[in-house]
């Protein structure tokens, strides 16, 4: 059984269609990835699988429960982590976490005990009994975090969990999705953190103008521009972009004190680098070559080269 099933949704806004026939399987116990550029629908899809919105057509389902026909079920099984955390800011750390696991119907002990362990985990034992509203934004977005895990939820789905976070509240947040899906949680993941995506996801999904655009594993959307390879090499002086022109190099481009140099054949590029250097007596401090990143598959998946 897949942990979600989203099939042919849609959703406008008056003129405006935001999610436009979308569907998703997604498969149990991995991580998967949902990118796209702003506006491009992914918060609406999130808030249509987890039930905050309702689909102008198309159906979830979450571990075989449909989410709008029989949405307590379906949403016992999940536990969110909006863009925006939902912590309630008058109430300390361990309070919102005690609270919400109430919600979810567990024992006072069991809750206890949970709320503990998470606090310990995401560095807050010392603070547990101060209010929210005295914490920084990492700090609460740990919290929203700690809320959603509480009960163990077989479907983690964070939008946007590390936005504008600090170096270590951002570990741990990564940390922890990884620590919930080795425990077996499914996690739906949307994020702008292109290296995030790729270190973190078993499978990703692109969505953009409202359409799924692509989706797979992060080495197969790479795969699928074998072709745009780049040698990059820096020299031990400045040197003008002429100096790259040669038959099998489609582009090159500076980045910070080195050079990318886009070629079909990378052996055709290194050749004509090495050529060069000896020519104009110039000395390469490095030189590599690389296969695309996942970075690039995606602007060139939604810019729709």
């Amino acid at each position: 059984m897949n942990a979600v099933e989203a099939e042919n949704l849609r959703k406008s806004f008056g003129y405006v269609t935001a999610v436009d026939g979308v569907s998703l399987s997604i498969p149990e116990g991995g991580i998967f990835g949902f990118l796209g550029p702003n506006g491009a629908g992914k918060t609406t899809t999130i808030r249509m699988l987890t039930g905050v919105l309702i689909p102008d057509s198309g159906k979830v389902s979450v571990f075989g429960d449909d989410v709008h026909q029989n949405p307590i079920a379906a949403k016992l099984k999940m536990g969110v982590i909006p863009e925006n955390g939902t912590v309630y800011s008058d109430l300390t750390a361990r309070q919102n976490i005690l609270l919400t696991g109430k919600f979810y119907g567990m024992e006072k002990d069991l809750c206890e005990k949970r709320a503990a362990e998470i606090l310990e985990r995401l560095g807050l034992t010392e603070r547990r009994n101060d209010l929210v509203r005295l914490f920084s934004k990492g700090m609460r977005q740990r919290i929203s975090i700690a809320c959603a895990i509480v009960h163990s939820p077989p479907l983690l789905v964070l939008d946007e969990p590390t936005t504008g976070l600090d170096v270590y509240s951002r570990r741990l947040v990564i940390d922890t999705v990884r620590h919930m899906n080795e425990d077996g949680s499914t996690v739906l993941l949307t994020t702008h953190n292109i290296d995030e995506a790729n270190a973190l996801c078993s499978d990703i999904g692109i969505i953009d103008k409202g359409k799924i655009i692509a989706s797979g594993s992060p080495e197969k959307l790479k795969k699928t521009f074998d072709t745009s390879r780049y040698v990059e090499i820096s020299f031990d002086r400045p040197v003008g972009k002429e100096i790259f022109s040669a038959p099998g190099i489609t582009r090159a481009e500076q980045w910070g004190d080195k050079w990318r140099i886009y070629s079909d054949d990378p052996d055709i590029a290194v050749k004509h680098l090495a050529s060069v250097a000896e020519r104009d007596n110039l000395s390469i401090i490095s030189i590599a070559t690389s296969n695309p990143s996942l970075e690039e598959a995606f602007v060139k998946l939604t810019e729709g080269i």
